[in-house]
């Protein structure tokens, strides 16, 4: 790919990472193309499709999240490890509102274009908590399908406007639920006042 095209295609990225932030993943490719001042069918020859769009902001996305559990398995200790990783994937489905649709979704779709690289987050996180069973720093009956799952219920929570007050709360009572040895993932914080 030329350096102008790479350039004109990583500036929609930003846009379209941009708009969904914002609007959702059900945001419209035409005020994708409004909001990168480009035209419908320059947005459309980068990317023919919704799902390819998608595709791109996604994988990337996906792993740079592998990458990380990576970072953070040779960094820092098991607990805080699982922790970190669990943050920052939280914090990502959050910014990327309706994404954990697509990822449940395209984990079980094996013809996904997203499948494998949300399988290959997913056993990253995995590997996280496994690392710290064996420490003996999480409770050894979650595994790499429930981080998942407690990552989107979270990611579901913060998207409604009542509850969104709660959601570090909320991530600090479940990673104590997770670990046996929860005395470092408190972070302090006073529960916020009920509705």
């Amino acid at each position: 790919m030329r350096a102008d095209a790479r350039k004109n295609r990583d500036h929609l990225l930003a846009v379209a990472g941009t708009a969904i932030s914002e609007q959702g993943v059900d945001v419209s490719l035409r005020d994708i193309a409004r909001r990168a001042d480009v035209g419908l069918a320059t947005l459309l020859r980068h990317f023919p499709t919704r799902e390819e769009l998608l595709v791109a902001l996604l994988r990337t996305s996906f792993d740079e999240l592998t990458a990380r559990a990576g970072e953070f398995e040779t960094s820092s200790s098991p607990e805080d490890a699982l922790v970190s990783w669990l943050r920052d994937c939280l914090a990502w489905t959050t910014e990327f509102r309706g994404v954990t649709v697509l990822m449940a979704a395209a984990i079980e779709d094996t013809e996904s274009a997203l499948h494998a690289s949300c399988v290959t987050m997913r056993a990253a996180g995995a590997r996280l908590l496994t690392r710290a069973q064996a420490a003996g720093t999480a409770r050894t009956d979650v595994d790499g399908t429930d981080l998942f799952a407690l990552v989107a219920a979270l990611a579901w929570l913060s998207d409604q406007p009542p509850l969104t007050p709660r959601v570090d709360h909320l991530f600090d009572v479940v990673a104590n639920a997770i670990l046996t040895n929860p005395a470092g993932t408190d972070t302090g914080r006073t529960p916020p006042p009920g509705p």
